[in-house]
C-alpha cells in the first residue's frame, strides 16, 4: 500500500513539474538564451562558414567568414561588430548577407586583446566585451580592418568589390574608415555617430549610407554636422531615419514580440542594404 500511495504521489509532483516547466518554456525562464538560438541557426546554416586568421603586422585577427551559394563571383561585405564584440548574433548577421548573395567577412576585433582574451568568445559576458572594446586605440582597430578590407578583396571567390557594414560602434568605424582608407566601394552606417574632424571628410571617396533610428537622439545629433561637411566636399551622404524605432534594432528587431517600430525599421533597412548591394554589384 505503502508502495502505491508513493507511486501516487511521484506522478501527480512529475505532472506539477511538467506544467511548471512548460510555464517555464513559455516565460523564457529556463536559461535558453537567445545566444543558445543564435548558435542553433547557424549550426543550421547550409552555407560554408570558416575562421580565418587574418595578419596584421604582428597581430592575428580572428575573422569569421561566409561564402554565400551561388556560381559566379561575389562582392565582399566588411561587418563591423557593435561593441559587445564578434558574437553570435553578428555571426548570424554576416550569415543572412552571405544568404542574400554575398560574401561576409566579419573581424573580431578583440582578436589578442591579452593572453587571456584572444577574441570575444573568451569574455564572460557581454559586459566584459564592451569594457575590453573600448580600451583598444582607435589605430589599431581601424589598422586591423584595413588589413581584413585588402583580405576581404582578394578572395578568390570574390569580385574586388567592396562594402563596410558597421553596427552601433562598429557604425562609428565604418564611418571613420571611409576617412582613412579607399578601400571600400560603398560604406553602410547603422546608428554609428559620426567622424568629429571636419577636415577627415574630404578624404572620403565612396557613397556613404546612414540608417538610423528615430528614437535615437545621442547619435543623430552627429548626423547633421556631417551632412554640412560632405556637403561642403562634394560627397554622397544618403541617410535613412525610420520613425520611432531605437538604437540597435537590427538586433532588437529581430524579436517578433518586440516593439514594431524596431521590426519595421529592420525590415526596411534589409531591404534597403539589399538594394545598396545589388547597385554595387551591377555598377561597373
Amino acid at each position: 500500500m505503502y508502495i502505491a500511495i508513493a507511486k501516487r504521489r511521484t506522478n501527480y509532483y512529475n505532472a506539477i513539474m511538467k506544467k511548471f516547466v512548460i510555464l517555464l518554456l513559455l516565460f523564457g525562464l529556463t536559461g535558453c538564451s537567445d545566444e543558445q538560438g543564435e548558435e542553433s541557426r547557424l549550426n543550421a546554416s547550409p552555407r560554408h562558414h570558416e575562421w580565418v586568421e587574418v595578419q596584421n603586422g604582428e597581430r592575428t585577427v580572428h575573422t569569421w567568414v561566409v561564402y554565400p551559394e551561388r556560381s559566379d563571383k561575389a562582392p565582399s561585405v566588411l561587418i563591423i561588430h557593435e561593441n559587445r564584440g564578434l558574437n553570435d548574433w553578428a555571426r548570424n548577421l554576416a550569415d543572412e548577407i552571405a544568404e542574400a548573395g554575398y560574401i561576409a567577412v566579419a573581424p573580431d576585433l578583440l582578436s589578442g586583446f591579452s593572453e587571456e582574451y584572444d577574441r570575444t568568445s573568451d569574455f564572460s559576458d557581454d559586459d566584459a566585451a564592451r569594457d575590453a572594446l573600448y580600451q583598444l586605440s582607435p589605430e589599431q582597430v581601424q589598422s586591423d580592418l584595413r588589413a581584413v578590407a585588402a583580405y576581404a578583396k582578394s578572395i578568390d571567390a570574390s569580385n574586388g568589390k567592396l562594402a563596410t557594414a558597421g553596427f552601433c560602434w562598429g557604425g562609428g568605424q565604418s564611418f571613420q574608415f571611409a576617412t582613412q582608407s579607399d578601400a571600400a566601394d560603398v560604406t553602410m552606417v547603422f546608428y554609428g555617430t559620426s567622424p568629429e574632424e571636419a577636415e577627415a571628410y574630404a578624404n572620403i571617396t565612396s557613397p556613404v549610407f546612414g540608417f538610423y533610428g528615430g528614437n535615437d537622439e545621442r547619435v543623430n545629433a552627429t548626423i547633421a554636422p556631417a551632412k554640412e561637411a560632405m556637403s561642403s566636399v562634394g560627397n554622397a551622404y544618403d541617410i535613412q531615419i525610420y520613425d520611432g524605432a531605437g538604437h540597435a534594432y537590427m538586433r532588437t528587431g529581430e524579436d517578433p514580440e518586440g516593439d514594431p517600430a524596431n521590426i519595421a525599421a529592420r525590415k526596411a533597412s534589409w531591404e534597403r542594404m539589399q538594394s545598396i548591394l545589388r547597385a554595387l554589384e551591377k555598377d561597373g
